[in-house]
């Protein structure tokens, strides 16, 4: 979220923690926001382009956000660390 606030997207990354619809970002923004070496990383684990997974972050991304904070809050480090 921080990372999205910072490129500029603050309201998009609100909208995946609030209730309702949430807002799309397009592959270019969600890139720009979680940086080339995140990419290039999940890139190499997952045998994908980076131009792939921006695509497939940009349409999972506010989905798999909204399903983990369901109160609309980011969860702490310990809660996320008993889902794991």
């Amino acid at each position: 979220m921080k990372r999205l606030q910072s490129a500029g997207h603050c309201n998009t990354g609100r909208s995946w923690l609030a209730q309702g619809p949430n807002d799309a970002i397009t592959p270019d923004a969600l890139a720009k926001a979680a940086g080339t070496d995140t990419l290039d990383a999940l890139a190499e684990q997952h045998g994908m382009s980076r131009q792939e997974v921006a695509e497939e972050l940009a349409r999972t991304l506010p989905a798999a956000v909204d399903r983990l904070t369901p109160d609309g809050r980011i969860p702490s480090e310990q809660e996320a660390a008993r889902w794991m």
